[in-house]
């Protein structure tokens, strides 16, 4: 994989990776799509910008996230 820096990867260089995201994404294409990589990680990245960075975390890193935001942790940030 080539590096942009390091906290990602261009995202085009993962190969055939499923991308998807929320249902609840916002209808103007401004959304986070995730993908699950062979190596077990999973490949974060903005819409937008399908060929930019992606960023590459790992299942226990997600995990925490999601727990956090399941419980209201990031609410904040959208009021």
């Amino acid at each position: 994989m080539q590096h942009i820096d390091d906290n990602g990867i261009a995202a085009d260089r993962l190969g055939a990776v499923a991308w998807r995201k929320s249902q609840a994404s916002n209808p103007n294409g401004d959304c986070v799509e995730v993908a699950p990589l062979s190596s077990g990680e999973i490949a974060v990245r903005n819409s937008r910008d399908p060929h930019g960075p992606a960023l590459i975390y790992t299942r226990a890193e997600i995990a925490a996230f999601i727990a956090g935001a399941k419980d209201g942790e990031f609410d904040d940030l959208v009021v």
